[in-house]
């Protein structure tokens, strides 16, 4: 990993805090390319106007006809958090402007797959709609749309994907991605556009004088749902919408807002009146794509439209227990992938270009998640497969990509399915998330055109694993109090929460819950206590890391903590003399100390008392890396008599380190323990191979020389 430190414009941080911004706020805005206090300002009028969008009047007009014949309104929406949060959006909105007949319908993703497709808009006909609008979806439903309007059905398409080389021959397209809009923010969510359209149909309202400025309904009621569809969305937090999400913050932070986002808020154990952009990404908005990802997104759209407090606490543990689920199936998923992925390219050797990885067993509905983690562990464009559910399509596979920074995901698509004729059935998205459809037949295929395609596109540079941080912090401001400022503000996709990065001193590190480290450091010569959640490597005595601030509470007292998450890469010399990342042990202390004091607990519990020798070697803050060594340091300190002993370091090892170490633990302990062999007998053992392949590298360095 390599941390490097944003630039701070001095002129622009100098401007701020003369504004009257705190210096570390003016530091990080200033940092985020904010050059004047002006850009901060979130109030409503700060807006862009609705009249930027290319195709919002017509759509206005299309509406309000719509409103004035009481004609049935349908929507269609996407089965994410972004799609039910525009849903709801429309709906109430509408509601609120005056119609009367107001329905929707979400495709399944299993059986219907995404977006408008003819039998979804045959359904919709079926309902007896007149007018159809798509909601975070419909830019690319060429074929969807003109069925609707073959039926009789007028179509709005309400969208922010990028669109393809044909658009839909739609009555209406809102869309600032369309080719022709001219609006400044590219970024707005599905969500955000279906609200500029309320908007625009509440001034042509006006403009019949259906309404007044004085008696027009209040949309802001509406900005809490914005909020959470945009930042959960992960669309870039421009300064439109931030301004969108802040205004949503705050009504929540005032308990104004529906009941249903107020249960989540409940089940998530979060607390509304310090709502923050984490709370969106993290809590909120995951349970309510588990829905649409394992159930039915029905289930997220209804609590989102309920005013009935009961029925949306109902709702929300239904949705919590979903989500649970979608846990524990991600969780399998992902291990499984990272193997396959692992399978992919020697440890010794960098990933491929790109990362596309298949199993049968994979569920169509948890595909993106995986994805997205493997991209974060192995910092490539990665696509996760899962075969379809859909009948009589048993043949296809759903492809769900996440990509990295300077790799468009969705052009890439475009390239390979120009170059490869018929590989992608289907594909969309946008520059860092992207779906598509193919045969499995033609999986070796895809992989190979989009590795093609990366190795041409991105360089070392973008290769390389690198994180933005804000430097140094001063050790006055790490108090819980600006940990309160800091989470006030806006925070999210190309607008980074503040990280910090220095060198400290690691006065003591130890593992909890298996695999996080635990960190008592010195920080600017005080003590700072943090933990690193995820991380089972030790580090030096002295390492530049980067972190992030937050508060611990316990028993009403309140202090800061770091979270830690990243270390700059270790360099080593090699032969040549020049320097290359340093190999981490696969095996290292903290994990097999952990791994054994879990064993020695075992132990203990079965009257295993004389093991006074092995807890001494285990309790060592320094134990090597490598489990002979381990093993080694053991034998020594422990009699071979101790059978006892034996069973308990096997079960710990075994107990502790999982499946994707046994196969390791088995080379250096027997695998039955029958007191002939015991801890010298497997020392003895490690300490053999290594010395033949000692002796074959001496050999090979010989016939080289």
């Amino acid at each position: 990993m390599k941390i490097e430190i944003r630039d701070v414009p001095p002129r622009a941080a100098w401007a701020l805090e003369q504004a009257g911004v705190h210096p570390l706020l003016a530091r990080l805005f200033a940092a985020r390319g904010v050059a004047s206090a002006d850009e901060l300002d979130d109030g409503l009028a700060r807006l862009l106007p609705p009249t930027g969008l290319k195709g919002i009047g017509a759509a206005a007009v299309l509406l309000a006809d719509a409103i004035a014949a009481r004609q049935r309104i349908c929507f269609v929406a996407d089965y994410d958090c972004d799609g039910a949060t525009a849903c709801a959006v429309g709906i109430r909105g509408l509601k609120l402007l005056g119609a009367a007949n107001v329905d929707y319908l979400v495709p399944d993703r299993v059986v219907d797959g995404y977006g408008l497709t003819a039998p979804i808009a045959e359904r919709v006909a079926a309902k007896g709609a007149d007018v159809l609008i798509t909601v975070d979806n419909g830019i690319a439903s060429v074929g969807g749309v003109a069925r609707a309007r073959a039926l009789g059905v007028k179509v709005l398409v309400t969208d922010h994907h990028l669109p393809g080389s044909e658009l839909p021959a739609a009555d209406c397209i809102v869309n600032p991605n369309q080719p022709g809009c001219d609006f400044e923010s590219k970024s707005m969510a599905g969500v955000g556009v279906m609200f500029y359209v309320l908007l625009a149909l509440r001034a042509e309202l006006r403009a019949r004088g259906v309404i007044d400025a004085a008696s027009q309904p209040k949309l802001d009621a509406l900005l809490p749902l914005v909020a959470l569809g945009t930042v959960a969305d992960v669309v870039r937090l421009d300064a439109n919408n931030r301004r969108l999400v802040a205004q949503g913050l705050r009504r929540i932070r005032a308990g104004q807002m529906p009941v249903g986002l107020n249960a989540l808020f409940s089940v998530a154990g979060r607390t509304s009146q310090k709502a923050t952009t984490f709370d969106f990404g993290f809590a909120l908005g995951p349970r309510i794509n588990a829905a649409g990802r394992l159930a039915d997104m029905t289930l997220g759209i209804e609590l989102l439209l309920t005013d009935d407090a009961a029925r949306a606490d109902e709702l929300a543990r239904t949705l919590d227990g979903i989500n649970r689920e979608r846990r524990e199936i991600e969780g399998g998923m992902r291990e499984q992938a990272m193997q396959i992925a692992e399978g992919l390219f020697d440890i010794q050797n960098e990933p491929p270009s790109a990362i596309a990885v298949f199993d049968p067993d994979f569920h169509e509905g948890v595909v993106g998640i995986v994805a997205a983690r493997l991209k974060d562990r192995l910092h490539r464009p990665t696509f996760v497969f899962a075969a379809s559910g859909a009948p009589g399509r048993e043949h296809e596979l759903k492809g769900s990509g996440r990509s990295i920074p300077g790799f468009h995901l969705r052009d890439a698509l475009d390239l390979v399915a120009k170059r490869h004729p018929g590989v992608l059935i289907k594909f969309g998205g946008h520059a860092m998330a992207a779906g598509c459809t193919i045969a499995e037949e033609h999986f070796d295929c895809f992989e190979q055109a989009l590795q093609q395609v990366a190795a041409e596109w991105l360089d070392a540079a973008l290769l390389s694993r690198r994180l933005e941080t804000d430097g140094p912090l001063p050790p006055e401001y790490r108090r819980p109090d600006m940990v309160d400022t800091l989470h006030h503000e806006v925070w999210g996709q190309g607008f980074d929460p503040p990280v910090f990065s220095e060198e400290v001193e690691v006065v003591s590190q130890r593992l909890v819950g298996e695999k996080h480290l635990a960190l008592k450091l010195r920080h600017q010569g005080q003590p700072v206590d943090g933990i690193w959640f995820g991380r089972t490597d030790p580090l030096p005595a002295r390492a530049l890391l980067a972190f992030r601030l937050e508060v611990d509470e316990w028993q009403g007292a309140r202090r800061c903590a770091c979270w830690w998450r990243a270390r700059r890469s270790a360099r080593r010399s090699n032969r040549c003399g020049s320097s290359a990342p340093a190999q981490h042990h696969r095996h290292h202390p903290l994990r097999l100390q952990h791994a054994l004091e879990r064993g020695l607990d075992l132990g203990r519990a079965h009257g295993a008392d004389a093991l006074g020798p092995v807890l001494q070697v285990v309790q060592r803050q320094a134990v090597p890396g490598d489990v002979g060594d381990v093993v080694e340091q053991l034998a020594v300190a422990v009699q071979p008599q101790w059978k006892a002993a034996d069973e308990v370091v096997l079960g710990g090892l075994q107990f502790g380190l999982g499946r994707a170490l046994r196969h390791e633990v088995a080379q250096h302990l027997p695998r039955h323990l029958d007191g002939g062999g015991g801890l010298v007998g497997a020392c003895l053992q490690a300490q053999r191979e290594r010395a033949r392949v000692q002796a074959r590298r001496e050999v090979a360095v010989h016939a080289v020389t």
